[in-house]
């Protein structure tokens, strides 16, 4: 089996496959990971907790079904903030945070500071969210909400 040295400072080729593979299955066992990626357990072993150490892979979760949680509805809000400066944004992304309902969000370039994707039960829930908790964070001036119709496709693994 094949067992090249990878520097500590990028990844190489064996590297990249270990993350392909993982990417497709997080529940391989090291020893299926390691037949797939042609090198022996205890490299495949070593070679992973690397990637976890240097963050290239942030963590290992399961991807759960949203109607079996009555999460069904998905909500892409625009947000305009009322300043432009680090402390707002800051402020706001602090906010943003602890709110468990948001899953996702961006600082972006355009007409919106920020888009959020929002996960809810229902069209009346994602409104309680919005006037009682979305216009209330900090430094925001207007939101702009988009209804999604169809996931066309989500969580995609990365094409490397």
């Amino acid at each position: 089996m094949k067992e090249s040295a990878s520097s500590d400072d990028e990844l190489d080729a064996i590297d990249l496959n270990i993350l392909r593979h993982l990417q497709k299955n997080g529940r391989l066992t090291n020893a299926d990971l390691a037949t797939k990626v042609n090198i022996s357990a205890a490299t495949c072993h070593r070679r992973t907790q690397r990637l976890f150490k240097k963050k290239a892979i942030r963590g290992v979760r399961a991807i759960i079904d949203p109607t079996a949680i009555d999460l069904e509805v998905v909500v892409m809000v625009g947000v305009v903030l009322d300043r432009s400066t680090p402390e707002s944004f800051a402020a706001f992304e602090k906010a943003v945070k602890a709110l468990g309902f948001v899953i996702e969000c961006y600082l972006i370039a355009g007409d919106y500071d920020y888009f959020l994707k929002i996960r809810v039960s229902s069209m009346q829930a994602f409104n309680r969210l919005h006037g009682n908790q979305l216009l209330t964070l900090p430094g925001v001036r207007q939101t702009r909400t988009f209804f999604v119709m169809k996931e066309v496709t989500d969580n995609a693994p990365l094409a490397f």
